[in-house]
């Protein structure tokens, strides 16, 4: 990603990356070390995207928009409106209620049980009360080019979350879309995703 985003030129097309990670922890710029609790055998790499600590691992579709902000007249603020409205779209696709939290970027579900890996609500605020994420994001822009991007969770082993404190919030809990009962493959939601960011990011 940063090869391709250093490389580009004024002619250079935007892509959308879809990928799926092996197990990962990665540690984004104002990431702190004491947030990985007891990361065990999973590798923790250190990333120059925003944000704090995240896990990636199969089941979750880990969508990064290669965008040239000043072609398409925007700013930060709108690329992550975007890319979370996109996220948004593709879970509501499922019948997921999907929703932002003020502050706190990434994307959120209602949540009443208890998931493995995680505890329903969260201690670390009342606005995410009721709440887990479904939804990981975090960026890096250089340039006026971004890279990075979002990772949705869609059938995956939800128990490495248990091991940090997912984005920086001790007890957030942390769902999938087979914990809400929505079948999906890894497959349909990545082409549902991109297909959303593609339609928010054309010009």
């Amino acid at each position: 990603m940063r090869e391709f985003t250093l490389g580009r030129t004024p002619l250079t097309e935007d892509e959308i990356w879809l990928v799926e990670h092996p197990p990962v922890f990665t540690l984004g710029q104002a990431g702190r070390r004491e947030q990985l609790l007891t990361p065990g055998a999973i590798p923790v790499v250190a990333s120059d995207r925003g944000g704090q600590v995240t896990y990636h691992g199969p089941g979750q579709v880990v969508a990064y928009p290669l965008i040239d902000l000043r072609r398409l007249g925007i700013f930060v603020k709108e690329l992550v409106y975007r890319i979370e409205q996109a996220t948004i779209q593709t879970l509501e696709s499922y019948g997921a209620d999907a929703r932002r939290v003020r502050g706190a970027p990434g994307i959120y579900v209602p949540y009443a049980g208890s998931s493995a890996g995680s505890s329903a609500g969260s201690p670390a605020g009342g606005e995410f009360a009721g709440l887990a994420k479904i939804a990981a994001l975090g960026i890096k822009v250089t340039g006026g080019r971004s890279y990075h991007g979002v990772a949705l969770n869609v059938a995956m082993d939800l128990a490495p979350f248990s091991m940090i404190n997912p984005c920086g919030y001790a007890g957030l809990a942390t769902v999938d879309l087979a914990t809400l009962d929505i079948a999906a493959d890894w497959n349909d939601a990545a082409t549902r995703l991109g297909e959303r960011l593609q339609a928010h990011f054309s010009r």
